[in-house]
């Protein structure tokens, strides 16, 4: 099926190979060497991560494909990598395959870094979805940091800008919703349109107008309204 949906909307796509299972896949990959793979979850005989495992070290690019597995996909999205939801939808996998070819054609690099696709791994083998380490992409690189290093985020349109210790600031092109929806609860508060924060870095609460949150890299940020007493709640709990 995904298949025909390539070959009817991508005329500019070549399926060079259909793996039915790990061993071929790591075989098309090492012999035909693709710029991409789509690339299933649960196979006959393993899974999409072992075919990652023995392919290490040769570059494509990849978008994930799989159905209703949990906790692979908050490790691949936790990762930065792109992926697909089953049954497949064109109109997903449209703008999916065309940000990879708009890329490509700016020779701009898409793919996931050793170093990352390692970090999907490792996090695929946890036992629990407590990751301590997210993957920014910022365009033309994966940034791999540390949660407890995110101070706050804040809205930019369709971009997210992350502010970490140490004053380095990242844009990621992803909405902040995205990222309010998977950074650990625990931590993490909306206390704004435009701010999302990590609890643990407010050092005071300022009480003046509506409210304002100080963080440890002395921003003074607004609490809107509706959100201060979630918010004051949060911070007498830390």
């Amino acid at each position: 099926m995904l298949a025909t949906l390539i070959k009817k909307n991508f005329p500019q796509l070549t399926i060079v190979g259909l793996a039915k299972n790990v061993a071929e896949g790591v075989e098309f990959i090492n012999t035909l060497s693709p710029d991409l793979v789509f690339l299933d979850i649960s196979m006959p005989d393993g899974t999409g991560f072992d075919v990652l495992e023995k392919t290490q070290g040769l570059k494509f690019d990849i978008i994930f494909t799989t159905a209703t597995d949990k906790h692979a996909l908050k490790a691949i999205k936790y990762s930065a990598c792109d992926y697909l939801l089953k049954p497949i939808d064109v109109d997903e996998l449209k703008p999916t395959v065309d940000k990879l070819i708009e890329k490509h054609a700016s020779k701009t690099s898409t793919m996931p870094s050793m170093e990352n696709l390692q970090f999907l791994i490792q996090n695929l083998k946890r036992a629990d979805d407590n990751y301590s380490k997210i993957t920014l992409p910022t365009g033309n690189a994966y940034e791999i940091v540390n949660i407890k290093d995110i101070i706050r985020c804040e809205a930019d349109g369709s971009y997210t800008n992350f502010v970490l210790i140490g004053g380095k600031k990242l844009m990621v092109s992803a909405s902040m919703k995205h990222y309010e929806d998977l950074l650990p609860a625990n931590d993490f508060i909306r206390i704004h349109h435009h701010h999302l924060i990590n609890i643990n870095h407010v050092v005071r609460f300022l009480k003046v107008d509506g409210g304002y949150a100080i963080m440890s890299d002395n921003s003074q940020l607004e609490i809107s309204r509706r959100k201060k007493d979630a918010f004051l709640e949060r911070l007498n709990a830390v």
